[in-house]
This record gives C-alpha cells, structure tokens and sequence, in this order.
C-alpha cells in the first residue's frame, strides 16, 4: 500500500475515533486518524473536570436520548460497561465510583487517552494526522473514498465520521460530520447544545448573581423527566448536575419547576414546628436545611409578608401554599450557555438511516457514524462515553 492508501479513515480522534481504530488495527485493517485539532483526546482530557468520567456501573438503553430509542441496545449489549472497565483494570488504572454508578478515575484524564493511544500503538497499524482538517469526502469507482484534507489526499475502503459534535469548539468540535452525512443524503436533525447551564435575562437572573457559588440537592422537572442532584447558582444562572440533566428535556420558551427541599414534606414540617416551636420564624426553621442566602432570596418571592410573623401565627391554608412553592417554584429561563459550554449536541444523523448493527449508512456503503454525530445523547454520568466505546466496536468489526 503507497502511504496515502488505508483500508479505513477515522475523521476525528476523540473517544470514539481512537477506540475505533485500535479496534479496527486489531483486525489488520491499517487504519488513518486525522484530527483538525492540534492535539487528539482533547475533549477526554478535560471531561470529569480532568478525572474523565469513563462510564457508569449502570448503563441502560434509557439513559439516552433519540428520535429511535431502540438504536443504542444493539451496540450497548455487544460491548458493555463491564467490557470497558475490564480493559481500565488491565492497564492499572485507579478509579472511583461517586453517586449515581459514576466512575472517574484517580489519576487523571489523561491516563485513559494514553491507555486508548497505546493501544493503537500496539496494532501497529494506526497512523494518526493532527492539525489535518478534512475539506471533501468523496466516493471514487463506486468502491472506496477519496478524503481530501490540509494535509493531502488519502484514499479508503471506509471512512468512519467520528468528529463529534458542536459542543465545545475550543476542543474541536465541529459540524463537518454532519456535513458529510447531508452531502451523502442522510437526515440531521436539528441541533442544540445539551448537558448545558441554563441562562436568566429576568430578575431571577439577579437572584443567581447573589446566590453564585451556593449549591443545594434539589429536584429539576418539568412534564418530560425530574432529576434529583447537585443545583448550582452562578453568575449567569443555574448549572450543577440536575440543571445540565434537564437541559436535555428543555426548549427556549419553557418553563421547569424546583423542589428545593425534596426529601421533606415541609407542610407536615410546618404544621409540627407550629406546634413545638411557635414562635420561630420560617426562615430560622429552613436555614437548617437550606443555606441562610438561599433562604433569603426564596423568602424574598414566597412569604414576604410573614417574613417577621412566628411560625404559629401564620395560617395553615399559607403554610400549605408556602411549603407548595418550595417544593415546586417556578422559572423561566431565557436560554443556555450554548455551545461553549454544552458537554453534548441533541439531534444529529438520523439512526434510521444507519444499521445499528454496524453503523454503516444504509445510504452510501463503506460510510461509518460512530458517536456523539448520530443522533443519540446520554444523560450526564458517563453515559455518552459508553456510547463512544460501544459504537466504535460495533463498527470496528465490519469497517
């Protein structure tokens, strides 16, 4: 083979790009990565603030998001959490699993994109290209593609499209995947950024402002899905886990709801305290639950007007209906932080069109999706990189 000539390109050499070709060299197929960015494994390095959450102990088809939910279980069945975390033990790589099933590791991103690395290194047959930007994909002779790119002209039997997503495109991300799909007759649907922090324009947006660095476990829901974790108050808004989870569920326009005090009936709450304590006041009794500035600001939008009042002199009927407002206040964002902050992109190609056997394009043989392009998105718990590992090995065996 001259050196332009490979049996398989990987555009984009993220998780699932370089899990793909290790995978596929591991077949004796020689195999070109090329990458626009400087450096491969970018989006890796930072995930899990740098701990890489890698995947999760309890990976099930519902912790993703499609137009075609069955897609996933195919791939997901074949190569599993298990199958990944067993590779991570063979290398000697310390982890941890925090809540939800989440495993990190110890050390540091770093050592699973040099785990992935080394592995394409020991297939020897894996050349990867950086600062190589892919600018044309084309079939020649009905069989095989011609992939033009910064770097020169290379030419494969398949071309695997692992360039992700828009998310992050300070890392590389970009929509040339979805270009190429759409250039070969494939349907994309729309795109947003998902696993993102919701933004205020209204007065809410003060309240965050003030409240910026405080954190409760709180409940995030509206009529799609609740998720029940960490709620963070920034600048700009609302992040922490069960924001980013919800985000996935949201559309501009929408509003959602917070339970602020989830694991408390605060009315029977109340209704005790009003018997043994009635001559506390409401935000005495909630500051030992909820942070003092916290309580503050919903005292400020819920009961203003018996701020200064003990608990025992405040009707039942308004105890009910303040104890109603904490568990379900409403806002309304204006929107999120977009892109630059997004971990994943919603929409993308239409699994329709892809055999979830293979994840080649019922459309064009020899064209290969694998990852965050297709239109699947995992909640956030490691979930999309399972389905990186897990879509790259079922594509790896047929590319």
């Amino acid at each position: 083979m001259s050196k332009n000539l490979y049996d398989v390109v990987v555009i984009g050499a993220g998780a699932s790009g370089l899990m793909l070709a290790y995978k596929a060299a591991q077949r004796g197929r020689k195999v070109l990565v090329v990458e626009k960015a400087n450096k491969v494994g970018k989006k890796i390095l930072m995930s899990g603030g740098g701990k890489c959450n890698f995947t999760n102990l309890y990976v099930e088809p519902e912790n993703y998001i499609s137009h075609n939910p069955h897609f996933v279980i195919s791939a997901l069945s074949r190569y599993t959490n298990w199958d990944f975390i067993g590779m991570v033990c063979e290398y000697g790589i310390e982890y941890e699993e925090r809540k939800h099933g989440q495993l990190f590791t110890l050390n540091g991103a770093k050592e699973i994109l040099s785990m992935l690395l080394a592995e394409c290194d020991k297939a020897g047959l894996v050349d990867i290209k950086t600062s190589c930007e892919v600018k044309a994909v084309n079939v020649i002779d009905n069989h095989g593609f011609q992939v033009a790119t910064t770097l020169g002209y290379f030419e494969a039997q398949s071309v695997v499209i692992a360039s992700g997503g828009l998310s992050i495109p300070t890392l590389g991300g970009s929509g040339i995947g979805y270009d190429i799909a759409k250039q070969f007759g494939h349907h994309v649907y729309p795109l947003r950024a998902g696993l993102v922090p919701f933004t205020f324009s209204d007065s809410f947006k003060d309240v965050t402002a003030r409240l910026s660095g405080n954190a409760v476990e709180a409940t995030l829901s509206n009529e799609l899905n609740s998720f029940t974790e960490a709620l963070l108050f920034t600048h700009r808004g609302l992040s922490g886990p069960s924001s980013l989870q919800l985000s996935n569920y949201w559309d501009v326009g929408q509003s959602f709801k917070i339970d602020f005090l989830p694991s408390l009936d605060l009315a029977d709450f109340f209704k005790t305290k009003k018997q043994s304590q009635p001559k506390v006041l409401l935000r005495t009794l909630l500051s030992e639950h909820l942070p003092k500035s916290v309580v503050t600001e919903l005292q400020g939008f819920i009961w203003t007007e018996q701020a200064d009042t003990a608990i025992g002199n405040i009707s039942d009927d308004k105890l009910e209906n303040i104890a109603a407002r904490l568990h379900g206040f409403d806002v309304k964002p204006s929107g999120t932080e977009g892109y630059r902050t997004a971990e994943v992109t919603l929409g993308g190609v239409d699994t329709t069109e892809v055999s979830s056997k293979t994840m080649e394009s019922k459309k064009q043989k020899g064209l290969y999706f694998v990852g965050e392009v297709l239109d699947v998105s995992g909640h956030l718990g490691g979930y999309n990189f399972q389905w990186a590992w897990a879509s790259a090995q079922a594509a790896a065996d047929y590319v």
